[in-house]
């Protein structure tokens, strides 16, 4: 094993050796190397004469660039925040003001118990890094039964983790602690297992309320208490779409150390947020009061980051932090929220129609992008091909009996239109 791995192994050890049980393999043998880019970044802060490091081209003090591309930005963005690689952490700008907003968006959480955010390109990298990290193997993976498709893929095909499902939803519609805490106890003996919580949820659109997310809380502490090593991965990338009556702030705050057994890990981004979903721009956040520890897991980001992709976008990185800085940017957040509500409201007024009832229930839904449909007797992806290929409407199924609708990207004034047309694709099925 590499020496600066297992000196960074060590400081995790000294400060906590759970969190130092909970990483895989691959999580123990990585590093950030000492090579080009830490040698260029020195270079960065002291070559004042010449700077021969990093391999870039420049021309008269500036990045090497073609003046057609430069033209697209005029002079909203320089070519230093363009065109030159960005570290594999991301801007050190962007990654403050994203912890800044984080602190923000959830006041509870104390600042002392996060690490600076690390840059990734979006969130599904995001959470693939974090499972190279912590994914072993047979480790046990628990999901509500109503999750992302891709999750699959990240942490089974790729790692061999173990996908555990439990019923997302109790017999009162509400969040079902009691189904959690049944999948969690079932893997004890694993010694360690990977908690994945998604609010709003995709594809359900549902967020728990406050006394919900304390009482999850709660069964994440006991199973920890019992002596099992717990990674809390919270995928917030519909974060801050609240309706109703749910939390308001991410589950991330409740469980920023709260207990020595319990790692927090936020991956988030501007993706959703912000509506920026091809700037490829998100973020992995770290809970831990050890300083050693959040040093440790962001060197070992930084090695997968270097070992993968190097570095994210380096324009994608600089308009989202110009976007964040903006005098418009609260007030574009409001208006889009504002839009992106009336659509759920309108939603939900149009699902109390009576004569829908004999094809469907839905699923309850109180932020997000999208809500589901629970089908009586049709089927779902037989429905789905029939309303593509008949009406011309496009719906997700998710297995026999869910529809996913996503009311995001559909005007509210069309909404009720939609789901006459799946009406009538019910009733022509059945």
């Amino acid at each position: 094993m590499n020496q600066l791995a297992q000196t960074l192994n060590q400081a995790v050890k000294e400060d906590n050796e759970h969190v130092y049980d909970m990483l895989s393999q691959l999580g123990k043998e990585m590093f950030y190397p000492k090579g080009i880019l830490s040698q260029s970044a020195e270079a960065g802060k002291k070559a004042h004469r010449f700077n021969a490091t990093i391999g870039i081209a420049t021309e008269e003090s500036q990045p090497m660039h073609f003046q057609h591309i430069q033209d697209l930005f005029g002079d909203k963005v320089a070519p230093k925040d363009l065109f030159p690689y960005a570290p594999p952490q991301g801007k050190e700008d962007l990654r403050k003001v994203w912890k800044e907003k984080i602190l923000k968006d959830n006041p509870s959480l104390d600042a002392e118990s996060v690490g600076t955010p690390v840059v990734t390109n979006a969130l599904t990298h995001g959470l693939s890094i974090v499972a190279d990290l912590f994914v072993d193997e047979g480790t046990p993976v628990i999901l509500p039964d109503k999750y992302w498709g891709n999750y699959n893929i990240t942490f089974s095909v790729r790692r061999g983790g173990i996908v555990k499902t439990y019923p997302l939803f109790n017999e009162a519609n509400g969040f079902n602690v009691a189904g959690l805490k049944e999948s969690i106890q079932a893997q004890k003996e694993a010694g360690k297992v990977v908690v994945l919580l998604n609010f709003p949820n995709n594809p359900t659109g549902y967020t728990p309320l406050e006394s919900e997310a304390k009482e999850i809380v709660a069964v994440l502490k006991e199973a920890a208490d019992e002596g099992l090593n717990v990674i809390a991965l919270i995928d917030d990338a519909y974060f801050g779409l609240f309706y109703e009556d749910s939390m308001k702030e991410s589950i991330f705050s409740l469980l920023a150390d709260v207990h020595p057994r319990i790692l927090p890990i936020k991956v988030d981004g501007a993706t959703k947020e912000n509506y920026v979903w091809g700037f490829r721009v998100g973020f992995i956040t770290y809970a831990s009061k050890s300083a050693a520890i959040l040093n440790a897991l962001e060197q070992k980001t930084k090695g997968i980051i270097r070992g993968t992709i190097s570095s994210a976008s380096h324009p994608s990185q600089s308009i989202i932090l110009q976007s964040l800085q903006s005098e418009e940017f609260p007030v574009e957040k409001e208006q889009k929220f504002a839009l992106m509500k009336s659509r759920a409201d309108k939603t939900k007024e149009v699902l109390a129609k009576e004569e829908y009832q004999k094809y469907w229930t839905y699923y309850p839904f109180n932020s997000g992008y999208f809500m589901c449909l629970k089908l009586h007797t049709i089927n779902a992806e037989e429905l789905r091909l029939h309303l593509l290929d008949k009406y011309g409407v496009g719906t997700i199924s998710i297995n026999d009996t869910d529809l996913r609708i996503a009311f995001s990207c559909v005007e509210a004034e069309d909404i009720e239109e939609l789901f006459d047309l799946i009406a009538q694709g019910a009733a022509d099925l059945q």
